[in-house]
């Protein structure tokens, strides 16, 4: 097996700091690209990520740039972590500097709101088809903050080479970390960027005080939802009973960390959706998830009536009561039925 002594990680969030970190500690030469100057200054001089990973240390060993061929130079893999708005952008700027062999593990969860494609289906557009091969997708339930502070995380590693997702998966794994290995892309990608349109649902739940019942309720309903669009998109539906599919999406639901049921949970006690992404630093995938799930559920015929009523709520207007009740006085179904 592969030894990966050099990895790269593009994109200095709160999750890609977080995942440098761990496996600098483990040893690897790391080096994170950011697109802020500040927070490569900060890396660099204080070791901390002063703007997204605040209050945590980072070892001296991992080092910060703003060049993208820095960044990759050497490296024996890469792991790609920026926002999906911007991931498009970032790959074609990243293509040119790539070895025709350089395996790219996406670990952002979204959809590209534009094209509904997946990461790695973004990624096919732009990097060479010689690296196609050799995309994989790291997803599972993990708050950065927790990540960063070695709490034990499990994580679910996907890719169509066995031999090379088992070299990553080796290079990832530590006490503190477990890595499971699977080869549902598709699965794996849908399942960590849905589960953030669900924790807006239900955060507006809790933000209303409707309650526990109604929350697993949402939870539950939310998770079949993800079920069928996998179905439709050719994924395998025991990948939603994973980490990458429940394990995240009860993590995102309920937990204090998650900014997607942040901006919920503000929707639900009357805030308006501007006044809320604006006051916060870091980025709440499932807003921009939400569009592009509403797209795929039309384009392969799938009714998905809680990404229907988030939307409306997130995009339409309608008051987060108003989408609660039509959600619970729709026409009664079979709970294996289709909706």
């Amino acid at each position: 097996m592969q030894i990966v002594n050099r990895i790269g990680v593009i994109g200095a969030g709160a999750w890609g700091t977080a995942l440098a970190k761990h496996m600098a500690e483990k040893g690897l030469h790391v080096r994170l690209w950011a697109y802020e100057r500040d927070v490569v200054d900060s890396i660099n001089q204080t070791h901390e990520n002063r703007v997204f990973l605040p209050g945590v240390t980072l070892p001296p060993s991992l080092t910060a740039t703003n060049s993208l061929a820095q960044a990759a130079s050497d490296c024996e893999g890469l792991l790609f972590v920026v926002p999906s708005h911007v991931a498009r952008l970032v790959l074609q700027q990243l293509a040119p500097v790539l070895s025709p062999s350089m395996p790219v593990i996406s670990a952002t969860k979204g959809v590209e709101e534009e094209t509904f494609k997946l990461m790695t289906q973004v990624m096919q557009d732009i990097l060479p088809a010689t690296l196609h091969p050799k995309l994989m997708v790291l997803s599972g339930p993990s708050f950065a903050a927790e990540v960063s502070q070695g709490q034990p995380t499990a994580l679910c590693l996907a890719g169509q080479e066995t031999p090379l997702v088992s070299t990553f998966q080796s290079a990832l794994m530590t006490p503190a970390l477990r890595v499971y290995v699977d080869s549902d892309m598709i699965g794996v990608q849908l399942g960590g960027a849905l589960k953030n349109v669900m924790a807006l649902a239900a955060g507006v739940v809790d933000g209303l005080g409707l309650g526990h019942n109604a929350r697993a309720a949402l939870i539950t309903r939310g998770l079949a939802e993800m079920v069928r669009l996998g179905n439709a998109m050719g994924a395998d539906a025991r990948t939603f009973y994973g980490l990458s599919g429940v394990g995240d999406l009860v993590l995102t639901c309920t937990g204090a960390l998650s900014r997607n049921h942040t901006v919920g949970v503000r929707l639900g006690k009357g805030e308006q959706l501007e006044m809320i992404l604006g006051s916060m630093q870091a980025v709440a995938e499932g807003v921009r998830t939400a569009r592009a799930a509403s797209g795929l559920a039309q384009r392969h015929g799938v009714e998905m009536p809680i990404v229907r009523e988030i939307n409306a709520v997130l995009f339409e207007g309608k008051s987060c009561r108003k989408a609660v009740t039509d959600l619970m006085e729709r026409d009664a179904k079979p709970e294996k039925g289709q909706a």
